[in-house]
């Protein structure tokens, strides 16, 4: 009995054995399979991601190869581009007073405050769209502490300087009559005005430093030079230690400065002349003397103010003792922009365009010149802001075209009569 119990258990066991052994090959087969399907999975993906790497970098080298190629065409193109003639307009104002009548009329009774900008009004559109602007200063900015004043020693509110820059002016020729208005502490305070106001200024100095460094401006590339002399200060003594704060009519200083101007190798240079004599409406011979001076010394532009009224202006050939020839321009008086005078002419006055090319060779030319006909309105009528700077042709427009009723005959007749004045003295 127990030889066949062993028997069937040892039968059982070889029966187990054999299964668990088939079982192993069987698990290992498959453990294999599975392995080498990894293994080429993995080799599968390998190539395939390494594919995709090569040829992402492929793509972004030769993303950069287009790149390179294309700033190499534009760089090209750039540089076979045909250069061009640059054109600017100078736009210029004449003499910028500011007598009691007007800083009375502008004071603001509730804020306490002086405020001009409602005189130019009708006419900034030319002054703010203007390439540059430059304007002639015949008052100081000496501080309310030592009084506002008039006619004979100026002394105006700094708002007004102010206000000119919001109307768009950009330089202010400050060397005349009236510079030392207010002695040495009032036109050193004027420069600070005027620097605070950001308006570049010329002509008065603080220091013999500032005098001999030209005022250059840039206009759409073109480099423009400035100078700036006036004939006298009304009998007012230079302080003989600063001989440099006013630049004054001097052969001798007006070539000195026009040197040091062509070092600085501007396209243009323009001059601004603070000469003649009052209320005369044709140049002096000694104004016509300095302007061929100044022409034959390099100057291309000239800006004539002081006599408050209006003179005439020509374009002309200049020949230099080289014997080449260039473009010149002078107007000998630009009249008062703003003022409170009543003499005739003195509150007739323009706003002077002037053309000017920069030709691929470096020559200037002057193309064209006009001007917008302007005058010094006072409406009596008012109490406050009674003085306005009207744009003449353009209220005799409205006027005749019924398209501004606020226009009276009578204004209507005051513009149609200073127009034909200015036309006859500028035309």
């Amino acid at each position: 009995m127990r030889r066949n119990s062993r028997g069937r258990n040892n039968k059982k066991k070889t029966k187990n054995t054999i299964n668990y052994k088939k079982t192993n090959k069987i698990l290992i087969s498959t453990i294999s399979i599975l392995f080498i399907a990894l293994a080429l999975v993995a080799i599968f993906y390998y190539f395939k991601n390494r594919n995709d790497y090569q040829n992402l970098v492929s793509s972004y080298k030769q993303e950069i190869e287009n790149e390179e190629k294309a700033n190499e065409e534009k760089t090209n193109n750039n540089s076979e581009e045909t250069p061009t003639d640059t054109t600017f307009t100078l736009t210029a104002i004449g003499d910028i007073m500011c007598h009691n009548t007007q800083y009375i009329d502008a004071y603001n009774d509730e804020t306490g405050e002086y405020d001009f900008s409602y005189v130019f009004d009708d006419i900034s559109l030319y002054t703010k769209t203007a390439d540059i602007c430059v304007g002639n200063l015949e008052t100081t900015f000496a501080g309310e502490d030592v009084g506002y004043s008039s006619y004979p020693t100026f002394n105006t509110p700094d708002s007004l300087a102010y206000e000119l820059k919001d109307i768009g002016v950009d330089v202010l020729s400050t060397a005349g009559n009236h510079a030392l208005d207010k002695g040495f502490n009032g036109l050193s305070r004027t420069i600070a005005v005027l620097n605070n106001a950001d308006i570049s200024h010329l002509g008065t100095y603080k220091s013999k430093e500032e005098q001999d460094k030209t005022l250059i401006k840039y206009v759409k590339g073109i480099k423009i030079a400035f100078v700036n002399f006036a004939y006298g200060t009304n009998g007012i003594p230079i302080p003989s230690d600063k001989p440099y704060c006013v630049n004054l009519i001097d052969e001798n200083l007006m070539k000195e400065q026009i040197d040091r101007a062509k070092g600085e190798e501007p396209d243009i240079i323009i001059a601004c002349m603070h000469w003649g004599t009052e209320y005369k409406t044709t140049p002096s011979s000694t104004q016509e003397q300095l302007a061929d001076f100044l022409f034959k010394n390099g100057v291309d532009i000239i800006l004539g103010t002081h006599p408050h009224v209006l003179e005439p202006m020509e374009k002309r050939t200049v020949t230099l003792d080289d014997g080449s020839t260039k473009d010149g321009f002078v107007i000998y008086s630009l009249g008062n922009f703003i003022a409170d005078q009543n003499a005739e002419y003195t509150r007739d006055s323009i706003i002077l365009n002037i053309d000017i090319t920069k030709h691929t060779d470096g020559k200037i030319t002057i193309d064209n010149y006009e001007y917008v006909p302007i005058y010094m309105y006072k409406d009596t009528s008012k109490k406050k802001q009674k003085m306005k700077l009207l744009d003449i042709n353009k209220n005799i427009y409205n006027y005749e075209n019924y398209l501004d009723d606020t226009i009276s005959e009578s204004l209507y007749n005051t513009l149609k009569s200073e127009l034909s004045k200015i036309q006859k003295i500028l035309d």
